[in-house]
């Protein structure tokens, strides 16, 4: 018989996939304000009184008082049993479901990862507007239609030359010089240390649906460079198959998104929505594939 699944795992398996996601697969969900509602699938209702947090990725309803994570949901609605429940969110993931007693690697500390990109993104960001080198990824910005606000809206930001200045500003540890290389934004030098991956690039932040950052592209700025765009390797947090550039600013531009045009690379995205179209998104360097389509 198999094993137990091990708490670590649903715990990671949680904070990977989205509530939002999963409920609105079984019951059509309307922004409202910070949150999602819907009428209760559990009771008979006429206006809406169940809420789904995509923040705290919980549900509620204050008619019948209904509540749970996405896992309470899938079994109070569709009648599937606990594993069962765990089984159907490890595939939405594209995760394999593992027991106890069976081998499991797994990033302890990987919401530490998340933390430590919410600041490589803010780093990027502000050498965008102080670097004294910024004024050519500005310009080449300009030159290509994009104006300041959506570059702010995007997050949009600038590497500069040099083969330390993430590691100068981040990696003042040994641990944190670990961290910065399990997120895939800094390299091992054959001969021992380290050194930035994105150099003298505009940088792209990449999101994931729930507005956690998981991830970097860079643009050169001369063309004759290469490659012409770079993209984080794979990590513990950043699937490059299983992700799409703009989704999450996407979702925030409009409320209710009924359709979603995929295109090529970031700047496409950005360029529609410069001209008002905001639910455009791009896969990062891959085919489209079928994690892309179930997004």
């Amino acid at each position: 018989m198999a094993g137990r699944i091990p708490q670590q795992f649903i715990d990671d398996l949680l904070t990977r996939i989205d509530i939002i996601d999963v409920i609105d697969s079984y019951v059509t969900l309307r922004k409202a304000g910070r949150n999602h509602q819907a009428r209760c699938p559990f009771h008979d209702e006429k206006t809406p009184s169940f809420t789904v947090s995509q923040e705290k990725q919980f549900y509620h309803c204050f008619g019948c008082g209904a509540h749970g994570t996405a896992i309470s949901f899938l079994m109070d609605y569709t009648g599937m049993n606990f594993v069962e429940a765990i089984e159907d969110l490890a595939s939405r993931a594209g995760l394999e479901v593992p027991r106890e007693g069976g081998v499991f690697h797994e990033d302890k500390n990987i919401t530490e990862l998340y933390e430590l990109m919410e600041l490589v993104v803010r780093f990027y960001c502000r050498q965008l507007r102080e670097h004294p080198d910024a004024a050519r990824a500005v310009e080449y910005l300009k030159s290509r239609g994009i104006d300041g606000q959506l570059a702010a809206g995007f997050e949009l930001g600038y590497a500069p030359p040099g083969w330390e200045n993430l590691i100068t500003a981040l990696g003042t540890s040994n641990a944190s010089l670990l961290r910065l290389a399990k997120t895939g934004m800094i390299i091992n030098r054959d001969n021992g240390g380290y050194y930035d991956r994105f150099r003298d690039r505009i940088i792209f932040p990449i999101r994931d649906q729930r507005g956690r950052a998981i991830g970097m592209g860079g643009r050169v700025l001369d063309n004759d460079d290469t490659p012409k765009y770079l993209n984080s390797p794979e990590t513990p947090i950043f699937h490059k198959g299983r992700e799409l550039y703009g989704l999450y600013q996407a979702r925030r531009n409009k409320h209710d998104l009924q359709q979603l045009y995929i295109v090529e690379g970031y700047m496409d995205v950005l360029a529609l929505s410069q001209h008002g179209v905001h639910n455009s998104v791009a896969t990062l360097g891959t085919a489209v594939t079928e994690d892309h389509l179930q997004q």
